[in-house]
C-alpha cells in the first residue's frame, strides 16, 4: 500500500469536462492523472483529477479556463 500524501483533487459535473481537464492538464504538462473521486467527497461524474500538491498554482491557472465543479486539497 502506498503512503497517503496532499494532493489537490479536482472534480467535475461531467465526465466530458474531466477528460477535457486532463487533456489540457497534459499539454501544458501539469503532472497528475484521472482517478475515481474519492470517498471522502461526492462529484456529479465519479471521476476526479488528482495532481500533487507541487502544482497547486498551475492547477488554479487552469481551472480559470476549463470547466471544474469544486477543488479540494486531499490527503489520499
Amino acid at each position: 500500500m502506498r503512503p497517503k500524501e496532499l494532493r489537490i483533487i479536482v472534480t467535475f459535473e461531467t465526465t466530458t469536462a474531466a477528460m477535457a481537464f486532463e487533456s489540457e492538464a497534459k499539454k501544458r504538462q501539469i503532472g497528475g492523472r484521472l482517478i475515481p473521486v474519492p470517498r471522502e467527497i461526492t462529484s456529479g461524474c465519479g471521476l476526479s483529477f488528482s495532481a500533487p500538491i507541487e502544482e497547486k498554482e498551475q492547477i488554479y491557472n487552469l481551472i480559470q479556463q476549463l470547466q471544474y465543479q469544486q477543488v479540494l486539497e486531499l490527503i489520499i
